[in-house]
């Protein structure tokens, strides 16, 4: 990914939706209560946080932006909490108060940092302080505002988003919708929709296949006047559709999932943020991309910094995993723009000096380079009950870490010959003594016009061999 990250201080971003705390319970568990067959979690910190659309504002002012959040609560302890939390992080805010119900609150029961249980305090706030809100909402979009973000929860706050979005389109300003309702006409006229998945099958009903997706987003943008879609797949990464244009995607960089929480905020604020200061869209979404990957490795409701995005977009200036779909439409894409693919397979159990050796080599024959991989059955059918060492999430999320690497998809068979002869690189490459005529998919590629190569592995090196060392030292 080669792009400068912008100076977003300039930019004034007005978010509105559903406003909630979040109140992590730090605990120890060191035993079973003896009333009842079930953990007892001795709290030792009560922990704080923004959540819900308060996130999303949190997340936009940590990348230097001016931010207005605007929502409702109730008139208690916790609403008087968030405001701290908000003057805290220099965010504007303007919370409409009922007395009528409580403010939301969500308080997580941890245990050494894994979330033991959830408990939801909240009621909806359809029918309160509606007038009030809009309102408020039609003064702040007279100060400046270059982007508006909608972040429903679907806690009532935005009873009716048609008419927040109709007020900012009437002033030419983009808004970027965070949906909740199953019916995407509730969000007409926006300017993106960043459903994720389990989002969008509930709004357009059954999806097979990447061409299904693509067809039902473009019958919902071309029905509700939406310029575009940005779907968020989780480990596939995110999809950006747009009215009559092939759809885009981004694969998500292989890594360990370690809480999913508020990670559709951090997203469509980096892109909010993207777009208030003119970035091309698809680098928004990249930007939005990388910042979702961070934050999914961090604990509960979290931030991104632009050092970590820095840091993020030279790291993963590869590609990343695919499944077969989203691999196909990326190499029709880089074919037509007259790339190499140059492609190669294994099972990289134990990756060591010889494999970078060997895929730096590989990479130099081409401009894409992909690595099939073994999954764990068809490694274990040709290595041995006891293979893989590393199953293969770990295996791929290595690979899609060197820069060598473009694409990873994983394959079920014992050879990839049936993937090879779907993808039909212009070379082939294997890894060892192989005979070209001997390699998986070499009969399919020589009658497309492609090249088979033989690549020497550098002498001393094999997992293999590493796996025997170490169980020699752990026998002594």
């Amino acid at each position: 990914m080669n792009m400068t990250i912008p100076d977003f201080s300039p930019v004034h971003i007005l978010i509105m939706g559903d406003v909630m705390l979040d109140r992590y319970w730090h605990s120890d568990v060191e035993r079973i209560s003896p009333e009842a067959p079930v953990p007892v979690a001795r709290v030792a910190k009560i922990e704080d946080r923004i959540g819900g659309a308060g996130n999303a504002a949190l997340n936009a002012a940590s990348l230097g932006t001016q931010v207005t959040l605007l929502g409702i609560t109730g008139q208690d302890q916790h609403a008087r909490d968030l405001e701290a939390l908000l003057k805290k992080a220099h965010i504007a805010h303007g919370l409409i108060k009922t007395q009528n119900k409580p403010t939301i609150t969500k308080i997580r029961i941890m245990n050494k940092n894994q979330q033991l249980l959830r408990t939801d305090f909240e009621q909806n706030f359809q029918e309160e302080g509606q007038e009030e809100l809009l309102s408020l909402y039609q003064s702040k979009l007279n100060t400046n505002i270059d982007v508006v973000i909608l972040s429903d929860y679907g806690k009532g706050t935005l009873k009716n988003p048609r008419r927040f979005i109709s007020l900012a389109k009437a002033q030419n300003i983009p808004i970027l919708v965070d949906p909740k309702s199953p019916d995407f006409s509730n969000y007409a006229g926006c300017t993106i929709l960043k459903p994720n998945m389990k989002e969008f099958k509930a709004a357009v009903g059954l999806i097979e296949t990447e061409k299904d997706i693509a067809e039902k987003a473009q019958n919902i943008m071309l029905a509700y006047d939406i310029a575009h879609i940005l779907l968020t797949r989780g480990s596939q990464g995110m999809t950006l559709l747009s009215k009559n244009e092939p759809e885009i995607h981004i694969p998500a960089q292989a890594k360990e999932v370690y809480d999913v929480s508020g990670a559709g905020d951090t997203a469509i604020a980096v892109l909010g943020a993207g777009i208030a200061v003119k970035m091309k869209l698809i680098d928004a979404v990249r930007l939005s991309n990388a910042a979702a990957g961070i934050v999914i490795g961090k604990l509960g409701t979290a931030t991104v910094s632009i050092p970590e995005l820095h840091y993020a977009i030279k790291e993963n200036s590869s590609g990343g995993v695919l499944n077969e779909d989203q691999l196909m439409l990326a190499v029709n894409h880089v074919k037509a723009l007259g790339e190499k693919i140059i492609m190669t397979n294994g099972c990289f159990d134990i990756l060591h000096a010889g494999h970078v050796h060997y895929l730096e080599q590989a990479k130099a024959l081409g401009d894409r380079l992909i690595v099939a991989v073994n999954s764990d059955d068809s490694v274990r059918r040709l290595k041995g009950k006891e293979r893989p060492i590393n199953s293969l999430a770990r295996r791929m999320a290595v690979l899609a870490g060197l820069s060598a690497v473009d694409w990873v998809i994983p394959f079920s068979e014992d050879t990839p010959e049936r993937l090879i002869c779907k993808v039909l690189p212009d070379v082939l490459v294997k890894g060892g003594d192989w005979h070209p005529e001997q390699i998986a998919g070499s009969k399919c590629v020589l009658a497309n016009g492609g090249e088979v190569k033989s690549l020497d592995f550098v002498e001393g090196h094999s997992s293999t061999a590493i796996i025997e060392k170490i169980r020699l030292r752990s026998e002594k």
